[in-house]
């Protein structure tokens, strides 16, 4: 692995390793509220005073962070991992939304791969992992610990993971999680203090559904063309009406949570540009989705103002990953040349990744979302998810279909394997960049998953290989990272949005913060992380908890005043060369001892890397 260096910054002062001290709050004995305000999907460049005027005020009346990145694999309950914990993804072990747990889960349909965007498969995954799944404890916890008032509200899944080993059963104080299971036999229970605030405010104590803008249509409807309104109008309520004011009267510090699913549910589901790349997710249904998120996060400014809470109150914004356009072309997948009932002709169809490594590999496939039935002629796996080998409940190898990039599993840890696994997709032109578990060895076109931060102290079973997909810039007339498109595995279709590589489209979310204990009118040219949103968290409410694993963020300290000013730079990491002419080339900043990853693939297949002068063997649009 070959290491450039160069220096973005001089004349700054070197950040230490650790959390900071001196720093903010720690001056002044004011206990601060902090509200982690989280838009989920937002791309950074796609705020302007014009299309979220709330949001763009914050960025640019406090701290603008600029050189912002989400976590690879650019998921959603991954990136929630990172921000409530302030450890990377190797150390969490939430790989991506949906895992292979090397058990089969009940509440998630009697799988080994479940999707973890649900409160009972979360409960369920802590139980068989000792209680907590992440094996690190998360800043919600900690405040809860420490007496501060604590809630979470807002989408179902990365909500409850910020306090997910909470026992509202147990005596004790807890923390308010409100989501879309609230009300159902899923959720978490409500508090008789809070069903009667609810009731008293007119609010429902069941959660609205998400009504057309859940619907993302098929092959032949398009999906919706309405934000999500109504439901996050509920979650506003709930948070301004009745949880602000609650918090105010028990006149102690609080941390709330608000995740706004928004824009990223209207983003995969919008019915815009169905089948076709433009507009994408540029389209109107978008552009609403957008000014709902940023309706929310006003409506609660102007609560804060009302209730006196506003000039003691830290407002920390960061959207879990940005998001790309959904391709499914490929002039070399096996599957895309088979004739499927719900897929257009000659597009990858849902579980391309399984049908395209069961055909090199010559491997029985069957679908560990349909109770193993095998997969054979015109037929794809039902979720994607595949498990391979002559007995599915021993299998060599298993898929966990994601979107953006996939992950797979080698249950036996066969090295044999891995080489195979590795050779099949370097011919493949959907794949751009490879990871490799580094027990498995040095496979040339491949980096370590180390590399990365992907292997560490993780409860959870680590990914063998993660394989990135192919991306590009459309011709949307924005900026490139606003114009992402991307090869995804997911019953979404071309047109339709996804997240999850390691373009640049989708490692560059929106992040802003402002309050009392943050520069005013601040732009950050340094690096930053959804894992530092955590440590900083964690720093400005003076919380301390142990640390099972060391992949850790940093705190922000730049934005904060008197903070110190660290210097940073960028490197360059590349694989040795395969057999073909490929290798998958990082992109990284360096802050002291974190590392930022900027973009990641083969040079000309991802956006954000550009080709090598010819000697890198690419992909056409």
């Amino acid at each position: 692995m070959r290491r450039s260096l160069v220096l973005l910054s001089a004349g700054l002062t070197v950040l230490s390793t650790g959390l900071c001290n001196g720093l903010a709050s720690a001056q002044n004995n004011t206990p601060r509220n902090l509200i982690l305000f989280i838009p989920d999907g937002l791309r950074a460049l796609k705020v302007t005073p014009e299309t979220a005027p709330a949001m763009a005020e914050v960025r640019d009346k406090g701290v603008n962070f600029k050189n912002s990145h989400s976590l690879f694999p650019t998921f959603t309950m991954a990136n929630g991992s990172a921000m409530s914990t302030g450890h990377y993804l190797g150390d969490t072990g939430v790989f991506s939304n949906t895992i292979w747990t090397n058990y089969t889960s009940g509440p998630a349909g009697d799988t080994v791969v479940p999707f973890i965007e649900n409160d009972a498969v979360l409960g369920d995954i802590d139980e068989h992992f000792k209680g907590d799944y992440l094996n690190e404890e998360t800043v919600l916890k900690l405040a809860r610990d420490k007496g501060l008032s604590t809630a979470a509200i807002g989408k179902v899944g990365p909500t409850y993971q910020w306090d997910h080993t909470d026992h509202p059963e147990k005596p004790g104080q807890h923390s308010i999680v409100i989501d879309d299971s609230t009300g159902g036999k899923a959720g978490v229970a409500l508090s008789d203090e809070m069903k009667d605030a609810l009731t008293k405010a007119g609010l429902a104590l069941a959660t609205p559904s998400r009504g057309d803008n859940g619907k993302a249509g098929d092959a032949k409807t398009p999906g919706t063309t309405t934000a999500n309104i109504v439901q996050q109008a509920y979650f506003a309520d709930v948070a301004t009406k009745v949880v602000l004011p609650m918090f105010k009267a028990r006149n102690k510090p609080f941390v709330l949570v608000f995740w706004s699913r928004d824009p990223d549910g209207t983003q995969h589901n919008q019915g815009d540009s169905l089948n076709q790349i433009m507009p994408g997710i540029n389209g109107p249904s978008t552009m609403a989705s957008i000014k709902n998120v940023d309706n929310n996060l006003a409506q609660i400014r102007k609560a804060l103002d009302e209730l006196g809470l506003a000039a003691n109150t830290n407002i920390m914004i960061q959207a879990d990953h940005g998001f790309s356009t959904i391709s499914k072309e490929s002039k070399t997948s096996p599957s895309a040349k088979v004739s499927y009932d719900d897929t257009p002709k000659d597009f990858l169809p849902m579980g391309f990744l399984a049908l395209d490594l069961a055909k090199a590999l010559d491997l029985p496939l069957f679908d560990p979302n349909d109770k193993n039935a095998a997969v054979t002629g015109n037929a794809h796996p039902k979720a994607g998810n595949g498990v391979l080998g002559k007995d599915p409940t021993k299998p060599d190898l298993v898929i966990a279909t994601n979107g953006g990039s996939d992950l797979i599993y080698l249950p036996n840890r066969d090295k044999k394997l891995a080489a195979k696994t590795v050779k099949a997709l370097l011919e493949q032109d959907y794949v751009s960049g490879m990871f490799v578990d580094d027990s498995l060895g040095r496979f040339p076109g491949t980096l370590p998953l180390s590399s990365i931060n992907l292997r560490g102290k993780a409860a959870t079973p680590t990914p063998a290989i993660v394989v990135n997909f192919r991306s590009y810039a459309s011709e949307c007339g924005e900026a490139p990272t606003n114009c992402s498109v991307q090869v995804a595995d997911t019953v979404l279709r071309q047109g339709q949005g996804m997240h999850g590589s390691f373009s640049r489209g989708d490692t560059f979310n929106f992040m802003a913060a402002i309050g009392p204990d943050f520069k005013a009118g601040f732009v950050n040219e340094l690096p930053v992380s959804n894992a530092d949103v955590g440590m900083t968290a964690a720093q400005l409410l003076g919380l301390r908890g142990s640390q099972n694993g060391g992949l850790v963020g940093r705190v922000m300290s730049e934005a904060l005043p008197n903070g110190t000013v660290p210097k940073a730079y960028k490197a360059v990491e590349k694989s040795k060369m395969s057999e073909n002419g490929l290798q998958t080339v990082l992109n990284v900043q360096r802050v002291g001892s974190q590392r930022y990853f900027d973009t990641a693939g083969f040079p000309g297949r991802t956006l954000g890397l550009e080709p090598d002068a010819g000697k890198q063997k690419t992909a056409g649009k």
